[in-house]
């Protein structure tokens, strides 16, 4: 850890590092520095190359990104310094630093006066995170997304992850398909569903954007003031991809009102006064930077991120629970059950949700 801090030219003396934030991926700690006038706090990461594992690849994605949403803010007269992230160099000039050990390791500046909400508290909430993530959008409509690495290759690539479901199935290594044979048939009835926004992008109907592929409310930083979504953050997953994956995730994680892991699935359910607000809410603020057909396929982001977070669950589960962390047995299963009951919810009403982005 010493031989990191020196790796910054941190204008004072820094305090030791403490832990930050409740991130799974990244190791997170957060440095005060005793500046002349007032202290200065900062983040620093250590890079979880088992997960990303070309770091020049993705500290290049994140800065060229977050370069570019200064520029942006400061002509449309913002502070950049509160409404994106900025990546501080090394003594070298580096966008991170590679320890003696091979840890890689980067430092950003701390946005203060903001709260980091683990779950929804009221509507307010999940609209505001559906500005601040509309906000991104926007403002990237026309950044030029060929520049950008996939950090994780084929990450919402949902045949792909349906193709991964069904050889879980078949290899069945522990012997607990047969007791799941109800969830594996939802899957399997929603089989063609899978090719729907993948067909469109192949075929040129859907461009790629700079997407942030992990939009849930806790990567948007609130104004401990006022309550306004002011920064994305947690920018590792930004890549190219479709903008209704991005609005999905979004929904899947904020318009339920019972944990991920509910065991009782009569308490699973999908909330359309939520879905409304937030939609309405992002795209007013996105505004015309999206094409009609991308409106219109924003419900299928919202429904089929919820099946494919589902297949996922349900394929870690029957192999073993061996990529999401568990604290109790089936805790995987009872995972996989809640999505597939949002999906079923999201099918009963979708008449609706597809009204609300015409």
């Amino acid at each position: 850890m010493q031989e990191c801090l020196q790796a910054w030219d941190w204008q004072g003396t820094p305090a030791d590092p403490v832990p930050c934030g409740e991130g799974h991926i990244n190791q997170t700690y957060l440095v005060r520095v005793d500046t002349p006038g007032a202290p200065k706090r900062y983040i620093l990461q250590k890079i979880n190359t088992d997960t990303f594992r070309d770091p020049d690849l993705l500290m290049e994605n994140i800065c060229g990104v977050t370069e570019y949403l200064r520029a942006m803010i400061l002509r449309n007269g913002g502070d950049p310094a509160r409404e994106t992230l900025h990546v501080c160099p090394t003594r070298e000039g580096k966008a991170y630093y590679r320890a003696s050990d091979g840890g890689c390791w980067r430092v950003y500046d701390f946005v203060e006066d903001t709260v980091c909400l683990q779950s929804v508290r009221n509507a307010e909430d999940f609209c505001e995170s559906a500005r601040a993530f509309g906000n991104f959008q926007r403002r990237l409509a026309r950044y030029p997304v060929e520049k950008l690495h996939e950090t994780i290759p084929r990450f919402h690539d949902t045949p792909k992850r349906l193709a991964d479901f069904e050889s879980a199935v078949r290899r069945d290594p522990f012997g607990r398909a047969e007791a799941v044979r109800r969830e594996i048939e939802f899957v399997c009835a929603r089989r063609d569903d899978c090719r729907y926004m993948t067909d469109l992008l192949a075929a040129g109907k859907l461009p790629l954007r700079v997407t942030h592929n992990d939009t849930k409310l806790n990567n948007v930083l609130l104004d401990s003031a006022t309550g306004k979504g002011i920064c994305v953050i947690d920018l590792d997953t930004v890549m190219p991809g479709l903008v209704a994956n991005d609005f999905g995730d979004s929904i899947r994680f904020g318009a339920n009102g019972c944990a991920e892991d509910e065991p009782d699935t009569s308490k699973v359910h999908f909330s359309l006064p939520l879905y409304e607000a937030y939609t309405h809410s992002f795209l007013q603020v996105v505004g015309e930077a999206l094409t009609p057909l991308e409106r219109e396929t924003l419900p299928w982001g919202a429904r089929l991120m919820t099946l494919e977070c589902g297949m996922r669950f349900l394929a870690d589960y029957l192999e073993g629970d061996h990529y999401f962390h568990i604290q109790r047995p089936a805790q995987n299963l009872d995972r996989a059950r809640t999505q597939f009951k949002l999906v079923a919810d999201m099918e009963d009403n979708w008449s609706d949700l597809l009204r609300a982005v015409q």
